[in-house]
């Protein structure tokens, strides 16, 4: 039987999975830039000290800093071969950012300093959110702003879950266990309200969101066979085992492919609160 214990974020994203994002940044970044689009989109003219939560290799922070170029932006995120890239990207774009490697659950942030925070899919991996919001609070000045984007439900995202429901059996994976750390930890939306509020945010919204992302239909099959739960699995069985399973896995995103482009409708929550 597959085992449910939960993932171990920081061995997971300063391992493998961190080392496969930074491989296929320009791979993600392409896929979610409409969310990087839509943070950029809540920007105030007036922000000054910009925190991104769960920065990775940078994307939604540097797309902040070069639309608000008088901000200073910080990103912090659990993983170091990631930021150790988004640092490189800042310093070639020449943008006032700087990074550090801490989890924002419980690092000692700046009180009352932040008057921005943010995040594209990467608020959903803290061990305890609510006291993530606390620890975020209370480093946000007074009356400062909060937008965060998170995925909803696994059902809401078949493409998500394409390659896990074709193949997944075969390779004995983990079961998702509902509101654990992960991609769909935030899936209810209203006991994200309610950690928030908590956490005392106010004014907080959870508006329902369907972004139209891309992915190159070239790029499908290194999508399949390294990213995510079954990417991970893929590469630790038989190349020849592997290889079959993930061609099994690819024709069951046969209807996502238009072209050469293969279509994903990302559900997602975009949170708004407010200090």
């Amino acid at each position: 039987m597959a085992s449910t214990s939960p993932v171990d974020q920081n061995t997971l994203w300063n391992g493998h999975g961190g080392q496969i994002w930074v491989a296929q940044q320009a791979i993600l970044d392409g896929l979610f830039q409409p969310m990087a689009d839509l943070l950029v989109a809540e920007l105030p003219e007036t922000v000054t000290q910009l925190l991104d939560i769960g920065c990775g290799t940078g994307a939604s922070l540097l797309a902040a800093a070069a639309a608000r170029p008088s901000a200073h932006c910080t990103g912090v995120d659990i993983s170091a071969p990631m930021l150790a890239m988004a640092r490189g990207r800042a310093e070639s774009a020449g943008l006032d950012a700087d990074f550090f490697v801490a989890d924002a659950q419980r690092h000692p942030l700046p009180s009352a300093h932040f008057d921005w925070i943010q995040s594209r899919l990467g608020v959903m991996f803290f061990e305890d959110s609510q006291a993530a919001f606390s620890n975020l609070h209370r480093a946000a000045t007074p009356g400062a702003g909060l937008r965060f984007i998170a995925w909803r439900s696994a059902e809401e995202n078949p493409f998500m879950t394409t390659a896990e429901r074709a193949i997944g059996p075969a390779l004995d994976l983990p079961a998702r266990i509902p509101g654990a750390p992960g991609q769909f930890a935030f899936a209810d939306g209203e006991r994200v309200r309610r950690r928030l509020q908590a956490a005392g945010w106010k004014e907080v919204e959870v508006m329902a969101v369907d972004l139209p992302c891309t992915l190159p239909r070239e790029a499908l099959p290194t999508y399949v066979g390294q990213l995510g739960p079954v990417g991970l699995a893929l590469r630790s069985i038989p190349a020849e085992r592997a290889d079959q399973l993930q061609s099994r896995a690819l024709s069951a995103f046969t209807p996502f492919i238009e072209g050469d482009q293969v279509r994903v409708d990302a559900a997602c929550w975009l949170i708004r609160a407010r200090a």
